[in-house]
Parts: C-alpha cells; structure tokens; sequence
C-alpha cells in the first residue's frame, strides 16, 4: 500500500487501476489527508457479509445475562488487566 496525492492520482490513473488491478492497494492524499482508498473488488466492503456477521453476534449473545453488573461495572473490572 502507498499513498498518492489526488493531482498525481489523476495524472496517473491508469497506472493505478493496474497496480490495483494486480493486488496492491493505493491511498488518496489530499493535503497530505487520507480521502480516498483504492482496492480491487475482492478487498471491498462486503455489506451483506457484514449483516451476517452482526446478526451472528448479536445471536450468540441472545440469552446471556450479566449476573446484575452494569456494563460500567464490567468495563471497569476489564481495565483493571
């Protein structure tokens, strides 16, 4: 992975899609700012693979319960390790 600014970017497009193309990964700077990723279709946001994900976490905490601890309590207990 590299970063290009958005000027070279467009400059250089093609040779970007390429390297893409070829399993790299390219960051966008604007003003030396992150703006923009570029990934091959096999590296990107799958949102229906997330869903699956959530809804399976959310499914395998169904049913636990925290014994009467608040969340803050746990989360406290957690930071003293």
């Amino acid at each position: 992975m590299h970063e290009v600014a958005d000027k070279e970017a467009r400059e250089r497009l093609p040779d970007l899609l390429d390297e893409v193309q070829n399993g790299g990964e390219i960051v966008i700077t604007r003003d030396g700012r992150p703006v923009a990723r570029l990934v091959g279709p096999a590296h990107a946001f799958d949102r229906d693979r997330a869903a699956r994900a959530a809804e399976g976490l959310l499914s395998a905490g169904a049913g636990l319960s925290l014994d009467g601890l608040s969340i803050g309590e746990l989360i406290a207990e957690g930071r003293r390790f």
